[in-house]
């Protein structure tokens, strides 16, 4: 039972060690075979590979894809006629030579990201202070990247070199600072804001041209229509009168005692009528009888 045990055991050591030895590169990445902490190799081909157990030999992995640097600071910077503005900016770079990018640069990615950071930094601030604003954002912007990226791909390659390749340079944003920025935007929302009044004031005045207008042509309406009315009612009480007078002329008396009615009918339109009258006034002639008329 106990060697049954034993075998067990060793059979299981063995595995352990067998697989501590086997290790797999993936097609997107570096193997960096390290004896004692010295590199003992760079491995580019994917696939299955062996090594020695550790800790005589260990194995670690880094990025050969396109990596992505993005700019993190927003400390303006100088153009040549001295305005301060803010860049947006990213970077595409790639690992090339592990074994140069560890012994110059650092056992990991971000250590080569935090370094190449501030040296496009420094490169942009050299060549935007030798660019206008207008440069920036227009006719130089083109060539500005190109330098930059020029600039920065010496940089790591001269002297102590990366082991790196700066695949692009890009500017996103060209922008002045808060506080400039934040004037502008007064400036042009108060231009707006004039802009808005002067149109307002110039409706108001058309507005009132407008109405004054349609007053005038309203008063010449009613005045006309006035005056038509006039005529029209002029002509017919010409034309009443005229056929009042051919009717009375024909009975004097039947004109007067009609006339009298229309006054008693004018006198007293309403029951509540008081009038205080001499009975032998002339207003009641027509009310007197034959008689009584003829006797006065």
């Amino acid at each position: 039972m106990n060697r049954i045990g034993f075998v067990v055991a060793s059979v299981l050591l063995a595995l352990l060690v067998l697989s501590s030895t086997v290790f797999v590169v993936d097609q997107r990445q570096f193997g960096v075979v390290y004896t004692l902490g010295e590199i003992r190799k760079v491995i580019t081909q994917p696939g299955l590979h062996f090594k020695l157990p550790p800790p005589f030999q260990n194995v670690t992995f880094m990025d050969k894809r396109l990596l992505m640097l993005d700019s993190v600071d927003a400390e303006p910077m100088l153009t040549a006629e001295k305005q301060r503005v803010v860049i947006d900016w990213y970077v595409r770079w790639r690992i090339t030579d592990p074994q140069l990018y560890i012994r110059n640069v650092g056992v990991s990615e971000m250590a080569g990201a935090n370094q190449l950071s501030r040296i496009i930094r420094d490169s942009f601030q050299e060549q935007i202070n030798k660019r206008t604003v207008r440069e920036l954002l227009s006719t130089q912007r083109d060539s500005l990247m190109a330098d930059v990226k020029q600039e920065v791909a010496e940089r790591v390659s001269s002297g102590s070199a990366w082991g790196i390749d700066i695949a692009d340079v890009r500017i996103t944003r060209v922008d002045y600072v808060e506080a400039i920025t934040g004037a502008v935007y007064r400036r042009m929302q108060a231009e707006r804001l004039r802009v808005a009044n002067e149109l307002r004031s110039t409706g108001a005045a058309e507005g009132e041209k407008i109405r004054a207008d349609a007053d005038r042509q309203r008063d010449v309406v009613v005045a006309q229509a006035y005056r038509d009315a006039q005529a029209i009612k002029g002509e017919g009480d010409a034309q009443a009168n005229s056929t009042y007078a051919s009717a009375f002329g024909k009975d004097a008396q039947f004109a007067q005692f009609y006339r009298s009615l229309d006054a008693y009918r004018q006198s007293f339109s309403t029951k509540n009528d008081v009038m205080v009258i001499d009975g032998s006034s002339d207003f009641f002639k027509a009310m007197r009888s034959p008689a009584s008329a003829g006797n006065r």
